[in-house]
């Protein structure tokens, strides 16, 4: 017992979010991969390997965990210029030779492993970003220069995401505005900032609904696929059952189907019937396979436990002295949710279709691996501020130690001034 309790050491609420999830994603990815299954000939081929890289995120996790959270100030040296050049050469990859998956170049293998640079750079970027928060804190808010440093950082790393992954780079831009607000950065920039994202957000809509299906503009290659998601996405117009596409518009249909026939508790898990039509059903796709299977009450809990990670995440960042770690709690804390949330409404049909996983439940490599050493810093910082609670305790207890004496020194005087009164008496 001492042994399991040296090794899972933090927040044990964080712990139970944790592994609740990670059980909730072998359940359900085994159940999903039924296309992965049959493309491979091998029915424990894909859960094993899921459950393989889930068992090396715990062990992540463990040694995440045991870092002081200090040494994670470090990390940005040189994950921030790795990310960069990655992301380059993945980008330049794909123009150079054409090699996309889906359309987009987002993998590079290394040894026969696939690797997403984008999930180091979000990283790095949310890291570093908690660092300059913290360094450059003055009495009246944030530093001016702390702005600008980390719009560099962002906006460099984010024009290298967004021509193949433009979601992702949303994602972290629109994470990186809430940490400048929690970390006091001037409402004035914060709303220039604004000004500035709503007039390019407007110029990058003209243009994708403007330029034609098959355009050959560098960079911006995918300019077909976001168009056909915007548009999809805002007309409302009713189509009959009889003349709907459900080849063109499969993913969004048949994620429809999986909820719509769900009901309260659901299927019961390894009874999804729309898994074998959706082909991200095991990643992009796998809240609606969790409705399906567990009904509401499946959905409702697994939104409660992102939920519940961030009000804890809160609770611990509370609780910290420094500024460094509690920013990075509230950083981490914010990607994972807030990815989370994306993930849902594209299956509940709330948001135009993106790639973007559910956090600790779809199948994955690098951003499952990422996602356990974003719980192991959180768990780190958790066992700082256990410390901190430990220490405080210790001095309040020899506070009471010492003022104790006093007041039984005390206690012989009164008597003696009684009895000296009753002697006089």
């Amino acid at each position: 017992m001492d042994l399991v309790k040296n090794i899972f050491k933090g927040d044990k609420v964080i712990w139970i979010i944790f592994l609740c999830l990670c059980l909730i994603s072998i359940i359900e990815v085994f159940s999903a991969a039924s296309t992965l299954t049959y493309k491979s000939g091998d029915h424990w081929g894909p859960i094993t390997q899921h459950s393989v890289i889930l068992m090396v995120g715990v062990v992540v996790v463990v040694f995440m965990h045991n870092i002081p959270y200090k040494w994670f100030q470090v990390f940005p040296i040189f994950l921030l210029p790795l990310s960069l050049c990655l992301l380059a050469f993945v980008t330049l990859m794909g123009v150079i030779t054409g090699d996309r998956v889906n359309g987009a170049a987002r993998w590079m293998t290394f040894f026969g492993v696939q690797f997403q640079p984008s999930e180091l750079a979000k990283m790095a970027v949310i890291i570093a970003v908690s660092f300059i928060l913290s360094k450059k804190q003055d009495d009246e808010g944030a530093n001016p220069k702390a702005f600008k440093y980390i719009m560099i950082i962002t906006g460099l790393i984010c024009l290298l995401i967004a021509p193949e992954n433009l979601s992702t780079a949303m994602l972290l831009f629109g994470v990186v505005v809430l940490m400048m607000f929690i970390g006091r950065v001037a409402m004035k920039k914060l709303l220039m900032l604004f000004g500035t994202l709503a007039l390019a957000g407007g110029l990058l809509a003209a243009v994708v609904l403007i330029a034609p299906e098959n355009s050959k503009i560098p960079f911006l290659h995918r300019l077909s696929t976001w168009k056909s998601r915007i548009t999809n996405f805002t007309d409302k117009e009713e189509v009959p059952a009889a003349k709907f596409d459900i080849d063109k518009d499969g993913q969004i249909a048949h994620a429809h189907i999986a909820i719509a026939t769900s009901n309260f508790i659901g299927k019961a898990p390894g009874n999804s019937v729309q898994r074998d039509f959706l082909s991200q059903a095991f990643s992009d796709f796998i809240f609606a396979i969790i409705i399906e299977e567990l009904g509401l009450v499946g959905g409702a809990f697994v939104a409660l436990l992102y939920i519940w990670l961030l009000i804890r995440a809160g609770r611990i960042a509370k609780k910290c002295e420094r500024t460094f770690p509690a920013f990075l709690v509230m950083a981490i804390a914010l990607m994972l949710v807030s990815q989370a949330i994306l993930n849902m409404m594209v299956a509940v049909g709330l948001f135009p279709v993106t790639g973007q996983p559910l956090p600790l439940i779809s199948k994955g490599g690098t951003s499952t691996l990422i996602n356990c050493a974003y719980i192991g810093m959180i768990l780190s910082v958790s066992r700082y501020t256990a410390r901190l609670e430990e220490e405080k305790e210790k001095n309040d207890k020899i506070q009471m130690e010492v003022i104790s004496p006093s007041e039984e020194a005390a206690e012989p005087t009164s008597e003696l001034l009684n009895s000296d009164t009753e002697f006089e008496e």
